[in-house]
Protein backbone atom coordinates (compact mmCIF):
# COMPACT_ATOMS: atom_id res chain seq x y z
CA UNK A 1 0.00 0.00 0.00
CA UNK A 2 2.60 2.53 0.81
CA UNK A 3 4.48 1.74 -2.62
CA UNK A 4 1.14 2.07 -4.33
CA UNK A 5 0.17 5.65 -2.38
CA UNK A 6 4.14 6.85 -3.29
CA UNK A 7 3.45 6.04 -6.96
CA UNK A 8 0.41 8.38 -6.44
CA UNK A 9 1.95 11.41 -5.14
CA UNK A 10 4.46 11.15 -7.64
CA UNK A 11 1.99 10.83 -10.34
CA UNK A 12 0.13 14.05 -8.74
CA UNK A 13 3.20 16.14 -8.03
CA UNK A 14 4.02 18.93 -11.07
CA UNK A 15 6.79 17.91 -13.16
CA UNK A 16 9.82 19.98 -12.68
CA UNK A 17 10.72 23.66 -14.06
CA UNK A 18 13.34 22.93 -16.82
CA UNK A 19 16.15 24.92 -16.04
CA UNK A 20 16.03 26.74 -19.70
CA UNK A 21 12.87 28.15 -18.89
CA UNK A 22 14.37 29.37 -15.30
CA UNK A 23 16.76 31.08 -17.72
CA UNK A 24 14.48 32.37 -19.89
CA UNK A 25 12.27 33.85 -17.23
CA UNK A 26 15.75 35.50 -15.63
CA UNK A 27 16.54 36.75 -18.89
CA UNK A 28 12.96 38.86 -19.30
CA UNK A 29 12.68 39.86 -15.80
CA UNK A 30 10.76 43.19 -15.78
CA UNK A 31 14.27 45.02 -13.97
CA UNK A 32 16.66 43.32 -15.52
CA UNK A 33 18.55 45.82 -16.84
CA UNK A 34 18.23 46.37 -20.32
CA UNK A 35 20.83 48.06 -22.92
CA UNK A 36 20.65 51.54 -22.52
CA UNK A 37 21.36 50.79 -18.37
CA UNK A 38 24.87 48.86 -19.81
CA UNK A 39 25.82 51.37 -21.91
CA UNK A 40 25.00 54.85 -19.62
CA UNK A 41 27.15 52.70 -16.73
CA UNK A 42 30.22 51.40 -18.93
CA UNK A 43 30.49 54.35 -21.58
CA UNK A 44 30.84 58.10 -21.16
CA UNK A 45 29.94 61.66 -23.18
CA UNK A 46 27.28 59.61 -25.08
CA UNK A 47 26.23 61.48 -28.59
CA UNK A 48 23.32 60.03 -30.09
CA UNK A 49 22.96 59.65 -33.80
CA UNK A 50 19.33 59.70 -35.38
CA UNK A 51 17.69 58.43 -38.46
CA UNK A 52 18.64 56.30 -41.21
CA UNK A 53 18.39 58.83 -43.98
CA UNK A 54 16.20 57.29 -46.06
CA UNK A 55 12.93 56.85 -43.94
CA UNK A 56 12.64 57.86 -40.08
CA UNK A 57 13.90 57.14 -36.89
CA UNK A 58 13.60 53.79 -35.10
CA UNK A 59 12.89 54.80 -31.28
CA UNK A 60 13.70 50.88 -30.33
CA UNK A 61 17.40 51.38 -31.57
CA UNK A 62 20.12 53.50 -30.08
CA UNK A 63 23.36 54.41 -31.41
CA UNK A 64 25.69 57.25 -30.95
CA UNK A 65 29.58 57.55 -30.26
CA UNK A 66 31.03 57.07 -26.76
CA UNK A 67 33.98 56.74 -24.98
CA UNK A 68 35.13 53.43 -23.19
CA UNK A 69 38.05 53.95 -20.73
CA UNK A 70 39.04 57.06 -22.79
CA UNK A 71 39.01 55.59 -25.92
CA UNK A 72 36.51 56.67 -28.52
CA UNK A 73 34.17 53.86 -29.86
CA UNK A 74 30.64 53.56 -31.52
CA UNK A 75 27.76 52.39 -29.22
CA UNK A 76 24.71 50.41 -30.39
CA UNK A 77 21.75 49.11 -28.55
CA UNK A 78 18.44 48.66 -28.85
CA UNK A 79 15.63 50.22 -26.05
CA UNK A 80 12.57 48.57 -24.89
CA UNK A 81 11.45 50.65 -22.61
CA UNK A 82 10.35 50.60 -19.05
CA UNK A 83 6.82 52.34 -18.99
CA UNK A 84 3.98 51.07 -21.00
CA UNK A 85 4.06 54.02 -23.26
CA UNK A 86 7.88 53.79 -24.05
CA UNK A 87 7.38 50.14 -24.92
CA UNK A 88 4.61 50.82 -27.24
CA UNK A 89 6.93 53.71 -28.72
CA UNK A 90 9.35 51.32 -28.87
CA UNK A 91 7.54 48.37 -30.08
CA UNK A 92 9.18 46.28 -26.97
CA UNK A 93 12.15 46.57 -28.11
CA UNK A 94 11.68 45.17 -31.49
CA UNK A 95 13.09 47.64 -34.27
CA UNK A 96 11.91 47.91 -37.63
CA UNK A 97 13.97 48.18 -40.91
CA UNK A 98 14.44 51.64 -39.90
CA UNK A 99 16.54 50.74 -36.73
CA UNK A 100 18.81 48.02 -38.74
CA UNK A 101 19.51 50.73 -41.12
CA UNK A 102 20.40 52.99 -38.37
CA UNK A 103 22.81 50.65 -37.05
CA UNK A 104 24.56 50.01 -40.37
CA UNK A 105 25.09 53.89 -41.30
CA UNK A 106 26.60 53.96 -37.87
CA UNK A 107 28.57 50.94 -37.92
CA UNK A 108 30.04 52.62 -41.64
CA UNK A 109 30.37 56.08 -39.47
CA UNK A 110 32.59 53.97 -36.86
CA UNK A 111 34.63 52.08 -39.91
CA UNK A 112 35.55 55.49 -41.51
CA UNK A 113 37.08 57.09 -38.25
CA UNK A 114 38.23 53.48 -36.96
CA UNK A 115 36.32 53.59 -33.75
CA UNK A 116 35.61 49.71 -32.88
CA UNK A 117 31.92 49.11 -31.95
CA UNK A 118 29.62 47.47 -29.26
CA UNK A 119 26.73 46.37 -29.64
CA UNK A 120 24.30 45.42 -26.76
CA UNK A 121 21.22 42.97 -27.68
CA UNK A 122 18.09 42.14 -25.68
CA UNK A 123 15.18 42.03 -28.19
CA UNK A 124 12.92 38.75 -28.79
CA UNK A 125 12.99 39.33 -32.31
CA UNK A 126 12.81 42.23 -35.16
CA UNK A 127 9.44 43.83 -35.40
CA UNK A 128 6.44 41.91 -37.55
CA UNK A 129 4.16 44.44 -38.15
CA UNK A 130 3.02 44.58 -41.95
CA UNK A 131 4.49 48.10 -42.57
CA UNK A 132 8.11 46.95 -41.11
CA UNK A 133 8.00 44.24 -43.84
CA UNK A 134 6.62 46.21 -46.66
CA UNK A 135 9.58 48.42 -45.84
CA UNK A 136 11.95 45.52 -46.14
CA UNK A 137 12.80 44.32 -42.85
CA UNK A 138 14.11 40.95 -44.24
CA UNK A 139 16.62 42.70 -46.52
CA UNK A 140 17.71 45.53 -44.07
CA UNK A 141 18.55 42.43 -41.70
CA UNK A 142 20.25 40.62 -44.58
CA UNK A 143 22.25 43.79 -45.08
CA UNK A 144 23.88 44.35 -42.22
CA UNK A 145 24.45 40.56 -42.00
CA UNK A 146 26.99 41.07 -44.72
CA UNK A 147 28.30 44.37 -44.19
CA UNK A 148 29.00 43.54 -40.16
CA UNK A 149 30.54 40.53 -41.27
CA UNK A 150 33.37 42.16 -43.46
CA UNK A 151 33.70 45.77 -40.92
CA UNK A 152 37.61 46.90 -40.12
CA UNK A 153 37.46 47.39 -37.14
CA UNK A 154 36.48 45.96 -33.90
CA UNK A 155 33.33 44.42 -32.90
CA UNK A 156 32.12 43.35 -29.74
CA UNK A 157 28.37 42.38 -29.00
CA UNK A 158 27.00 41.13 -25.63
CA UNK A 159 23.23 39.61 -25.46
CA UNK A 160 22.51 41.07 -21.71
CA UNK A 161 18.55 39.10 -21.98
CA UNK A 162 17.08 37.89 -24.99
CA UNK A 163 18.59 37.12 -28.47
CA UNK A 164 15.86 36.58 -30.65
CA UNK A 165 16.25 34.82 -34.58
CA UNK A 166 17.35 37.46 -37.38
CA UNK A 167 16.66 40.99 -35.57
CA UNK A 168 19.55 40.10 -32.65
CA UNK A 169 22.03 38.10 -35.26
CA UNK A 170 21.97 41.79 -37.28
CA UNK A 171 23.96 43.07 -34.56
CA UNK A 172 25.92 40.07 -33.62
CA UNK A 173 28.22 39.93 -36.58
CA UNK A 174 31.07 40.54 -34.32
CA UNK A 175 34.87 39.70 -33.68
CA UNK A 176 33.59 38.95 -30.66
CA UNK A 177 30.40 37.46 -28.61
CA UNK A 178 29.53 37.63 -25.81
CA UNK A 179 26.19 36.25 -23.26
CA UNK A 180 25.64 36.88 -20.02
CA UNK A 181 25.20 33.76 -17.78
CA UNK A 182 21.13 33.89 -17.87
CA UNK A 183 20.64 35.44 -21.63
CA UNK A 184 19.47 33.58 -24.41
CA UNK A 185 19.79 33.13 -27.81
CA UNK A 186 17.96 31.60 -30.15
CA UNK A 187 16.45 31.51 -33.82
CA UNK A 188 13.20 31.12 -32.06
CA UNK A 189 11.24 32.54 -28.88
CA UNK A 190 10.13 29.09 -27.05
CA UNK A 191 6.43 29.92 -27.75
CA UNK A 192 6.82 30.56 -31.16
CA UNK A 193 8.48 27.07 -31.07
CA UNK A 194 5.60 25.37 -29.22
CA UNK A 195 3.16 26.82 -31.55
CA UNK A 196 4.74 25.95 -34.51
CA UNK A 197 6.11 21.75 -33.11
CA UNK A 198 2.87 21.03 -30.78
CA UNK A 199 0.35 23.60 -32.51
CA UNK A 200 0.23 24.89 -28.30
CA UNK A 201 2.14 27.87 -26.71
CA UNK A 202 1.75 26.43 -23.29
CA UNK A 203 3.96 24.00 -24.29
CA UNK A 204 6.60 26.67 -23.81
CA UNK A 205 8.76 25.51 -21.43
CA UNK A 206 9.58 22.08 -23.12
CA UNK A 207 10.10 24.02 -26.30
CA UNK A 208 12.86 25.88 -23.88
CA UNK A 209 14.33 22.82 -23.06
CA UNK A 210 14.71 21.38 -26.20
CA UNK A 211 16.01 24.59 -28.38
CA UNK A 212 19.40 24.58 -26.21
CA UNK A 213 19.81 28.53 -25.84
CA UNK A 214 21.14 28.71 -22.93
CA UNK A 215 24.66 30.60 -22.65
CA UNK A 216 26.11 27.48 -21.51
CA UNK A 217 24.88 25.76 -24.85
CA UNK A 218 25.33 28.41 -27.38
CA UNK A 219 28.97 28.38 -25.96
CA UNK A 220 29.26 24.90 -26.76
CA UNK A 221 27.81 25.22 -30.34
CA UNK A 222 30.43 28.09 -31.26
CA UNK A 223 27.25 30.64 -31.19
CA UNK A 224 29.09 32.83 -28.53
CA UNK A 225 32.58 33.72 -27.59
CA UNK A 226 32.22 34.28 -23.78
CA UNK A 227 29.63 33.49 -21.20
CA UNK A 228 29.68 36.04 -18.40
CA UNK A 229 28.91 35.71 -14.77
CA UNK A 230 25.90 37.43 -13.25
CA UNK A 231 25.32 38.14 -9.45
CA UNK A 232 23.24 35.00 -7.66
CA UNK A 233 19.29 35.29 -8.60
CA UNK A 234 20.25 37.43 -11.91
CA UNK A 235 21.52 41.10 -12.74
CA UNK A 236 18.92 42.67 -11.21
CA UNK A 237 19.80 41.61 -8.10
CA UNK A 238 23.34 43.92 -8.04
CA UNK A 239 23.08 45.58 -11.31
CA UNK A 240 26.63 47.20 -9.96
CA UNK A 241 28.39 44.31 -9.92
CA UNK A 242 27.30 42.95 -13.13
CA UNK A 243 28.39 46.02 -14.53
CA UNK A 244 32.04 46.06 -13.17
CA UNK A 245 32.41 42.39 -14.74
CA UNK A 246 30.83 43.30 -18.26
CA UNK A 247 33.22 46.52 -18.16
CA UNK A 248 36.25 44.14 -16.96
CA UNK A 249 35.46 41.79 -20.09
CA UNK A 250 35.10 43.89 -22.34
CA UNK A 251 38.35 45.76 -22.13
CA UNK A 252 40.13 42.53 -21.84
CA UNK A 253 38.51 41.23 -25.81
CA UNK A 254 38.86 44.52 -27.11
CA UNK A 255 42.86 44.60 -25.97
CA UNK A 256 42.67 40.97 -27.59
CA UNK A 257 41.15 42.29 -30.92
CA UNK A 258 43.06 45.90 -31.23
CA UNK A 259 46.35 44.05 -30.84
CA UNK A 260 45.23 41.95 -33.56
CA UNK A 261 46.35 42.66 -37.50
CA UNK A 262 43.42 43.77 -39.47
CA UNK A 263 43.61 40.87 -41.82
CA UNK A 264 44.19 38.13 -39.00
CA UNK A 265 40.94 39.71 -37.36
CA UNK A 266 38.46 39.59 -40.43
CA UNK A 267 39.71 35.81 -41.13
CA UNK A 268 39.37 34.73 -37.50
CA UNK A 269 35.66 36.52 -38.08
CA UNK A 270 35.16 34.54 -41.17
CA UNK A 271 36.30 31.19 -39.86
CA UNK A 272 34.39 31.68 -36.49
CA UNK A 273 31.04 32.28 -38.69
CA UNK A 274 31.45 29.60 -41.37
CA UNK A 275 32.30 26.95 -38.49
CA UNK A 276 29.18 27.60 -35.92
CA UNK A 277 27.33 25.06 -35.01
CA UNK A 278 28.40 22.22 -37.24
CA UNK A 279 27.66 18.86 -36.67
CA UNK A 280 29.49 15.50 -38.30
CA UNK A 281 27.96 12.12 -37.77
CA UNK A 282 30.39 8.93 -38.14
CA UNK A 283 28.89 5.72 -39.61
Amino acid sequence: MAEIESTRNAQKSPPAVPEAWIKTELARHEKRPYPMDFISALFTDFSEIHGDRAFGDDHAMACGMAFFHGEPVMVIGNLKGRTLKERVERKFGSPEPEGYRKALRCMKIAEKFGRPIFTFLDLAGAFPGLGAEERGQGEAIARNLLEMSRLKVPTIATITGEGGSGGALALAVADRVLMLENAIYSVISPEGCASIMWKDASKKQQAAAALRYTAIDVLRMGCVDDVLSEPVGGTQNDPAAAMAFVDDRLRHHLAELTAMPEAERLEKRYTKFRNIAQFYTVG
